[in-house]
């Protein structure tokens, strides 16, 4: 990493990340300082020069401290946020922050109980906003619509523009002295004007100097010669505001310039083999290949519907018809014409928020009759897993595919419903099909890790028994849906059935299972032209009909022919950027956003940190990576004022995906839930919101369910039956959900039970011993697990009272050889209202000595506990004292 300092905060990455820790360590090798703030002391604070504990779920105002720091101390890079943010645009009149507005934005509307985003946007910008990248349906019609606001004035994507199809870039009113009270830059310096480090320190349970210690690295190691990266995990994500921590980094690391710099960035690791690829081809029901927006009935019901709603006027987003009739051309082929819209009308539409969780929930009412379960363990890795066991006993059919006989495959049968008598076998009707899968050294393919690097790993040796790969399921089981339904209609295709048969599906197999060749999936994924030739760029896509591609930005990951993420140069003759290693999208572009490695003149911002720039000589961008840039657009280049899409952007425009071409310090479209983050209290927390009257954030999803109860907070009754704060985690010995570690005998050696770490101050006051066994509890359920008494677990101080943290890793479940409760049980269903994702890494629990009832007494001893906590805590006591 050519970092001068890397902040690692809701990331373990030396334990669950080690391969890319070597490169933090080599850095800090070099002299970078390596900060890691985090509610546990890991192996990664053991490395770091820096370890700061933090009470789970207040990232939030840890950044914002630093974002008031940095404004405060005139410590932003100010030519660079000039330049490439929107910190001089200004805002419309009626903008209101949550301090002018009793804790919320302006826009809110307390009966719909959501935002209207009117006056979140620019001065002098047209009335309508639409969206590009990534769509997020927030305002979808249905069972559980948009809360709040005209769904005219919301964008449908992450990613919106200025101006809408009406406004130019001109249009929009600027300062560019910073100065206007309206413009973002003030705006911004109000918002953040309370965090200050002696709020932040109270907040977080940390000491202030240690917070100063974080903010005077960050800014001394930031600037014209240095530049500093932000590391994150799911520890980051998974919260009731994840989307809004990744916004906060990203102000903050615009603001110091270390967005498309060398060294700098916001790196989000990823855990699995390939959850990148899983997003960039995605699995995400709101989402086609490419981050395109999935059609939403009723709103999307033409091509000129989707384009008029979800693709930009500039900017790269204009070109959004075009990457849709590319894949819908690379699916249908010769189906997809002109006059059908391109086989637009093939395409599925959602009507609502169609995630894991409401999905989990229809099953309770017979909504979802069957499910389909690939390389996903719920019954342990997922919120409120217990749910999801009692759920999947209301389906017809589960099909699991895994790797092992995991826990969802197993529920009906020995689940801890079972014991405690919830779940009866005889009377369950799901009809479970298990299904093993392949390995991914069994299997050809293209894993896609943090830095968008697609790289080609060959199958080391042929599944055992009767193991397939998904690409082989999903092949095989298209075939036979076709071959039933041919046969159901008497030979010829029914109408209502032409989507399916008119998809291409005539990929080459081979070997003794017709295993189909996944070097054909990829061919297809980057696309040809009209002459059967392989794209070389997703430049050369057409919205005519002339190119087919299976995903836009990997277009050029097979040009030439050349199976490009195959490649395997040695890195001793290869430049710094390591360009034939692999390929990266888009365009094998190693650095997002690269102009702005360069200042506004087209120069390197100096000599150190020279990446790529402007040559005069040759009229073009260059450097050592391929420039994320019109290659031969001037750096005082000015778009014409009616120009549109690419043309619209000047050459201080670096952030080419956003259609203004700007870095978004304020975000005037897009979430639902504000346009600057603001510190919230996780949806359960035993201590009040200190920084804003709004406790939790107001559009928090908690879904509410007789099987997914909350725990009381603040003032309510019963709040304290459950004290403490719980996160999970995960460790190097096991993987996510246990699915590939638990049922390995080295690997259940080296970790073989559940394990809760508490302090030696929270051990104390529950009566726990070091090796002993502590039932950890609910409003939901309570698990068991051993007890680890651990320092490296603080006890903080937090508005003037201790507040103990409880660490549980996430891995165990009751099947495998090294069998125990899952975590997730613990856990209430409640989301980030953008993504849907849950909150696990903040929570309230208890925890008392001994072990759980096996039986129908651990409901019991819920019940009890939330009523009664005092007197079960003595009993509890008592037990555990009597030999």
């Amino acid at each position: 990493m050519n970092s001068d300092c890397i902040v690692l905060m809701g990331s373990n990455m030396a334990e669950n990340h080690p391969v890319g820790f070597q490169w933090v360590v080599e850095a800090k090798e070099r002299g970078a300082r390596v900060v890691h703030v985090d509610p546990r002391f890991t192996r990664t604070s053991a490395l770091a020069d820096t370890f700061v504990p933090i009470r789970p779920g207040t990232d939030i105002a840890f950044l914002g401290g630093l974002i008031r720091y940095v404004l405060e101390h005139g410590a932003e890079l100010r030519e660079y946020v000039v330049a490439y943010t929107n910190a001089s645009h200004i805002i419309a009149e009626g903008v209101q922050l949550p301090d002018d507005a009793a804790g919320y934005f302006s826009g809110w509307d307390p009966d719909a109980g959501g935002y209207d985003d009117t006056t979140w946007r620019y001065a002098g910008e047209g009335p309508h906003v639409h969206a590009a990248a990534g769509a997020r349906h927030n305002d979808v019609p249905g069972d559980d619509p948009f809360r709040g606001g005209d769904p005219e004035h919301h964008a449908e994507g992450g990613e919106a523009f200025e101006g809408g199809s009406i406004g130019g870039v001109g249009d929009i009113e600027r300062d560019e002295t910073l100065t206007h009270p309206h413009c973002v830059f003030q705006l911004l310096r109000r918002h953040y004007s309370r965090y200050t480090p002696e709020t932040v320190a109270d907040v977080c349970g940390i000491r202030e100097d240690q917070f100063l210690a974080v903010a005077e690295a960050l800014c001394a190691n930031s600037g014209r010669d240095r530049t500093s990266a932000f590391v994150y995990s799911v520890g980051w994500t998974q919260h009731t505001v994840g989307v809004q921590y990744i916004r906060a980094a990203s102000i903050l690391q615009l603001l110091l310039g270390n967005i498309g710099r060398p060294g700098g960035g916001i790196l989000a690791l990823r855990g699995h083999a390939s959850i990148q690829g899983s997003t960039d081809i995605p699995t995400l029901y709101d989402l086609l290949p490419g981050y395109l927006p999935m059609p939403m009935a009723g709103r999307h019901d033409t091509l000129d519907d989707y384009e008029r709603r979800t693709t930009a006027a500039k900017g790269y987003w204009s070109k959004g018809r075009t990457f849709l009739v590319s894949l819908l051309r690379a699916w249908y082929g010769e189906h997809a014409l002109a006059r059908d819209d391109f086989g637009f009308g093939y395409l599925p539409r959602i009507t609502g928020d169609h995630s894991v969780y409401p999905t989990t929930l229809d099953m309770f009412t017979g909504k979802v009759k069957g499910y389909l379960l690939f390389g996903q363990n719920p019954a342990v890795g997922s919120a409120n897993s217990r749910l999801h066991r009692l759920a999947y006993a209301s389906l017809d059919w589960l099909v699991v595919r895994d790797l092992t006989m995991i826990e969802s495959a197993t529920f009906w049968k020995d689940g801890p419903e079972v014991e405690t008598g919830e779940l009866v076998p005889e009377d369950i009707g799901t009809e479970v099909f298990f299904l093993p899968a392949a390995a991914h050294v069994e299997k050809d393919g293209t894993f896609t890790n943090t830095q968008r690097l697609l790289q080609w790993h060959h199958a080391a040796v042929e599944p055992k028994g009767d193991a397939r790969s998904d690409l082989w399921f999903a092949y095989h089981l298209g075939q036979r849906v076709r071959s039933k339904l041919l046969a159901r209609s008497g030979g010829q295709p029914a109408d209502r059935d032409l989507p399916l048969h008119h998809l291409t599906w005539d990929y080459p197999t081979e070997g003794p299972h017709d295993e189909p060749s996944a070097d054909a999936v990829l061919r297809e994924i980057n696309g040809w032209d009209a002459d059967g030739e392989p794209l070389a760029s997703f430049n050369d896509l057409a919205a005519d009909g002339s190119t087919a591609c299976g995903c836009w930005i990997y277009a050029g990951a097979y040009a030439e022919g050349v199976n490009r993420t195959a490649r395997r140069t040695a890195w001793t003759e290869m430049g710094p950027a390591a360009q034939q290693w692999g390929w990266a999208w888009p365009n094998d572009r190693r650095m997002l956003y690269n102009r702005a490695s360069a200042d506004p003149a087209g120069q390197p911002w100096s000599e150190r940190k020279r990446y790529v720039w402007w040559d005069e000589d040759q009229g073009r961008w260059t450097g050592l990576d391929t420039p994320d840039f019109a290659p031969t657009m001037r750096p005082d280049h000015q778009p014409d004022e009616d120009a549109t899409g690419v043309e619209a952007l000047g050459g201080h425009d670096p952030f080419l995906m956003q259609a203004d071409g700007k870095g978004w310090l304020w975000a005037p479209a897009g979430l639902v839930d504000g346009p600057l983050p603001m510190h919230h209290e996780p949806f359960e927390s035993p201590v009040d919101n200190a920084l804003h009257p709004v406790r939790v954030n107001p559009l928090a999803e908690d879904l509410p369910h007789e099987h997914n109860p909350h725990n009381p907070v603040g003032d309510q009754p019963g709040a304290d039956a459950y004290p403490y704060v719980s996160t999970s985690y995960r460790i190097a010995e096991h993987h996510t959900a246990g699915g590939m570690s638990r049922f390995g005998t080295r690997l259940a050696e080296l970790a073989r039970e559940m394990f809760v770490e508490v302090h030696p101050e929270l051990a104390a006051e529950r009566g726990l011993t070091h090796g002993g066994w502590a039932t950890i509890i609910s409003s939901r359920t309570a698990i068991e697990a051993r007890v680890l008494v651990t320092e490296r677990i603080a006890s903080l101080m937090v508005g003037g009272r201790t507040v103990h943290q409880v660490g549980l890793p996430y891995h165990w479940g009751p099947n495998g050889t090294a069998p125990g409760d899952a975590a997730n049980d613990l856990y209430a269903i409640a989301l980030d209202p953008n993504v849907h994702i849950q909150e696990v890494k903040g929570a309230t629990c208890d925890v008392l000595p001994g072990r759980r009832p096996r039986d129908a007494g651990l409901r019991r001893l819920v019940e009890r506990h939330a009523a009664q906590p005092d007197v079960v805590r003595a009993e509890r006591r008592a037990s555990e004292a009597t030999p």
